[in-house]
């Protein structure tokens, strides 16, 4: 290699126009390159190493197959444990596309546009100690792109709205996605783009960070072969030297909750969520029977079943929601049958859309949070429509009709939800209110949305969870909530109960029961749960 070779003086970076005479052998090994990136990785990629610097790339069991499924699977999906060496690995894999692909343009984008170009510093160290044979000659190399003379070139930013706008993406690779800011707005944005062409490829890496994110949604997905992704899952004892003795150090120096997530590929909520990360891991969205526009419908109205649909009112200005959620309370567990969600309707229009659906499940009883905009949908609904079942706690005081969300009734509310919820006495099924449910985090001392997500769905289940802990809600059905939670765990003592007795569960309340044959009824029936 010659100095007047090099790329502005960086004469391991051969300079666009340079010609290589090859030899035999050297064409031989191009070939050999080019059609086998792991050949090419493990004897032509060097990597920094923190004990021992500069060393050749030697690519772990893992390591390999990854770089086959990458190069086997047009839209990639790795779900890895911290320092296993995803990145790194990946950008490996991107030196050999850029090297031995022509004409192609490959995007990396990162939650942070440092992260990215850290990354891009990352495949020009790669580039500089690959010899001349086998680099294309280099038009542009900085801090933000590379460019080579057979028309392929990299870009490296973080991810936006205009990350890529007007670039036409062969290769996108998203790197800790489950960490990016608004990540399924970028995704639903980018995703046409780099798709548009029938051989563009998508690899997205991550560590977990939570469920309900837009990196969760497409591995769950990937795992049950419901979009096009192919997974691959790095594990913490695929690492070499990580064994049990390992983990339990780690452990002890952190905390088992972190070494899951860090290392135990655990979508585990923030840990700060209302609802407990295991049973949110367990919520399984159904697809709706009917869907026209903004309503998701899951089950038809039964004959004899009876409804209860609250209802979150927002401004219509394409911010905050306009919700109701329908509910079957005719038999235990309660079960989510329907939702709307709208951000655009007007406040004024939203009554009859709530008059349609409430009529159709058999005239369900209509729970409005009368606030703000809340108080023209109840007056519209009460005295204009006329629907003859919205919840009035008060016939006297102008903002009687409905439910006030005061901080008492949203802490009673959020209480009541999280026991109904992991005490398995209320089934949530909608996919948007699971996709809100793992985001509602603890803030102060109460609950809301985390940052850049949204609570309607949610509030429409905290206004249930309130109402049914009312002495209104245990005369329109009959059920009492407090010995609904108790069921499960006085079952288990059943058998050693006498005929006739007293329960005493811990309240002031005494309920006397009475055995008629094998049911046992209360006689006593004037609980206040409220």
């Amino acid at each position: 290699m010659h100095k007047n070779e090099g790329y502005l003086g960086n004469i391991n970076v051969k300079r666009s126009g340079v010609q290589t005479e090859w030899t035999e052998e050297q064409i031989l090994e191009y070939k050999k390159c080019m059609e086998n990136p792991v050949h090419f990785i493990e004897n032509y990629i060097q990597i920094i190493s923190l004990d021992e610097g500069l060393v050749p790339f030697k690519l772990r069991g893992y390591q390999d197959d990854l770089i086959t499924h990458f190069d086997e699977s047009r839209f990639s999906i790795v779900l890895a444990c911290r320092q296993s060496g995803k990145s790194i690995t990946t950008c490996a894999y991107l030196v050999w596309y850029l090297l031995f692909q022509p004409e192609q343009t490959i995007a990396i984008l990162a939650n942070k546009g440092s992260t990215a170009r850290e990354m891009l510093a990352r495949i020009t160290t790669m580039l500089e100690h690959v010899p001349f044979f086998l680099q294309p000659g280099t038009k542009t190399l900085n801090k933000g792109s590379i460019e080579f003379e057979n028309d392929s070139r990299i870009i490296a930013s973080a991810t936006g709205a205009n990350s890529i706008r007007g670039l036409s993406v062969n290769l996108l690779y998203l790197d800790e996605f489950a960490f990016v800011d608004n990540a399924e707005q970028f995704y639903t944005s980018t995703y046409p783009v780099v798709t548009s062409g029938g051989k563009s490829k998508v690899i997205i890496t991550s560590t977990a960070n939570g469920i309900g994110n837009m990196y969760h949604k497409l591995y769950e997905g990937a795992q049950n072969q419901k979009n096009e992704y192919q997974p691959y899952t790095i594990n913490w004892w695929d690492v070499p030297g990580r064994d049990e003795v390992w983990k339990k150090q780690t452990i002890a120096n952190t905390s088992e909750l972190q070494f899951e997530q860090e290392f135990g590929n655990s979508f585990l909520g923030t840990g700060n969520t209302l609802i407990s990360a295991n049973c949110l891991l367990g919520l399984q969205g159904h697809d709706a029977l009917w869907t026209r526009e903004n309503v998701h419908l899951y089950q038809e109205p039964q004959k004899d079943s009876q409804y209860i649909m609250t209802v979150d009112v927002a401004r219509g200005r394409g911010q905050d929601y306009s919700t109701f959620s329908i509910f079957d309370v005719s038999t235990k567990p309660f079960r989510q049958v329907g939702i709307y969600r709208d951000n655009m309707i007007s406040p004024l229009l939203f009554p009859d859309i709530i008059n349609r659906f409430a009529t159709m499940y058999n005239e369900a009883l209509v729970v409005v949070e009368n606030n703000d905009q809340g108080q023209i949908v109840c007056n519209s609904l009460h005295y204009d429509i006329e629907y003859p079942n919205v919840f009035t706690q008060s016939s006297v005081k102008s903002s009687g009709i409905g439910v006030t969300m005061t901080r008492k009734v949203k802490q009673i509310g959020c209480s009541t939800l999280k026991e109904l919820m992991e005490e398995n006495k209320l089934r949530v099924i909608d996919k948007f209110t699971i996709n809100e449910l793992v985001t509602f985090v603890g803030k102060g001392i109460s609950f809301e949305a985390d940052g850049g997500n949204h609570d309607d769905l949610v509030m429409n289940l905290v206004l249930f969870s309130w109402f049914v802990t009312t002495p209104f809600f245990q005369s329109l059905t009959d059920l009492e909530l407090k010995k609904l939670l108790y069921d499960e765990q006085q079952q288990l003592i059943d058998d050693d109960m006498v005929p006739f007795g007293i329960i005493d569960d811990g309240t002031p309340t005494v309920e006397t029961y009475k055995q008629g044959g094998d049911v046992w009824t209360v006689v006593n029936d004037d609980v206040d749960i409220y």
